[in-house]
């Protein structure tokens, strides 16, 4: 099996160990995605396509991250030692998705994408540098952006409202909203009462309690 290309994504972000992204294809039938030149103590190398490791919560079955201390669904204390450790006795918190099975075909794919990475370098340097890496999660936004961008309204949008004069009681330089006509107001059913006259009153409960003046 030979490697018959090799695509990198220069990082834009100095400082950091992340130096690219890179799919490799063996073959010109199978391609590998996602493998990083991360820059170590000795040179760039090149580590292998993986996925976080997750546990289960021994309460509800939740997935959780390996470094979590509670679980994200019910808040149960997690147990700290449910980690697995490699021979050095570092916490594994990932697993290779592809990974080779022998030396040498590691150390192929190690001498093809280091090299094709410096190439890619010296490239990126002309004005008109274009990767040649598809990036998928970027066509996937764009495409989404381009969608939202095209999308209408089902209904009208709402025409905005006048305002108009105050009408009498409003707070000084308050401008009212246009509420409709003032409604009249409601004449009362029952007949007006008579005001009692001053025999009547004298009469009403109470009477004799106090002397009269």
């Amino acid at each position: 099996m030979e490697i018959t290309e090799v695509r990198i994504k220069l990082m834009d972000e100095p400082g950091e160990r992340l130096k690219a992204f890179c799919s490799i294809t063996f073959d010109n039938c199978f391609v590998v995605r996602d493998l990083k030149v991360i820059e170590g103590s000795s040179g760039p190398f090149v580590a292998m396509p993986s996925r976080k490791l997750t546990s289960h919560c021994p309460q509800c079955r939740t997935k959780n991250h390996l470094r979590a201390q509670h679980c994200n669904q019910c808040g149960s204390a997690l147990d700290s030692s449910r980690m697995a450790t490699d021979h050095d006795g570092r916490a594994k918190l990932y697993a290779d998705i592809a990974h080779p099975i022998n030396s040498s075909c590691r150390e192929k794919i190690q001498e093809s994408v280091i090299r094709e990475f410096h190439e890619e370098t010296q490239r990126a340097k002309d004005p008109d540098y274009t990767s040649r890496y598809e990036d998928f999660d970027l066509d996937i936004d764009e495409s989404r952006s381009a969608k939202r961008a095209t999308e209408t309204r089902v209904d009208q949008p709402h025409q905005p409202r006048g305002k108009h004069a105050a009408r009498p009681g409003d707070a000084a330089g308050e401008v009212a909203e246009d509420r409709g006509p003032v409604p009249a107001p409601k004449a009362s059913a029952q007949p007006p009462v008579a005001p009692r006259s001053a025999v009547e009153q004298s009469e009403g409960f109470g009477t004799g309690v106090f002397p009269e003046p």
